[in-house]
């Protein structure tokens, strides 16, 4: 059965937010003492459980976006995910919430509106799971694994900069046609210390064309106005 599309005001919650960017794609989003974690995937090694979580978002259903080690010990705070996403985190004993692009809701201090719907191609001959980009308290945007544009200008962008699916010319496209404040590299799990340097070198390039900070932060924490 097709799960109800949520529907929820959202609100605009202003104040400052901590951004901590952790291995790969994961990272966690603090305002006014409460945390919602993004993609704890099993490419996630430095991970450590954040306090006072209440939500956590995982964005599609591969595993390197969500891992049942980081995922249980979180009984009980509501996980949103895709529902192919959904069903394969309940086959490990996970229990999850279906959402959809087009769907926005808030969950304790944060609103989350979600867009895209579908991972970017990596082969013709690979059939394509749900994946879905998400917007935090209209400032902080996230597209998983795509390039699916925010539906309004952002910010912070975390930028995916390596996949099987991404080049970094891509890469650098994205960053310059969304144009945010800042940017933030992910999705870069797969590179060594010298690839993230190559790529690094080439996102520069691409930030300073459009007046955006680009940012590198490997465990780091990152205070957003």
């Amino acid at each position: 059965m097709t799960p109800a599309r949520l529907r929820y005001t959202i609100v605009n919650i202003g104040g400052y937010m901590k951004l901590t960017k952790y291995q790969h794609a994961c990272f966690a989003l603090e305002h006014d003492g409460q945390t919602l974690v993004v993609d704890p995937g099993g490419f996630t090694r430095d991970y450590s459980q954040p306090d006072n979580v209440v939500a956590v978002v995982v964005t599609h259903m591969h595993g390197d976006h969500w891992s049942a080690e980081h995922l249980r010990p979180l009984s009980g705070v509501p996980i949103y995910a895709p529902a192919d996403a959904v069903e394969a985190m309940r086959q490990s004993g996970i229990e999850a919430i279906a959402v959809d692009a087009g769907d926005s809701i808030t969950a304790g201090n944060f609103s989350l509106e979600f867009c895209g719907g579908q991972h970017a191609i990596i082969h013709p001959m690979q059939s394509m799971c749900a994946n879905l980009g998400l917007l935090v308290n209209d400032r902080v945007y996230y597209p998983g694994d795509s390039f699916a544009e925010p539906p309004r200008p952002v910010d912070t962008l975390l930028v995916p900069i390596s996949a099987p699916w991404c080049k970094t010319a891509e890469a650098m496209d994205f960053l310059m046609q969304i144009r945010p404040r800042l940017a933030i590299p992910t999705h870069d799990g797969v590179l060594s210390a010298d690839g993230k340097a190559v790529c690094d070198a080439w996102m520069y390039k691409a930030a300073e064309k459009v007046g955006c900070d680009y940012r590198r932060l490997d465990g780091e924490s990152i205070t957003l106005p």
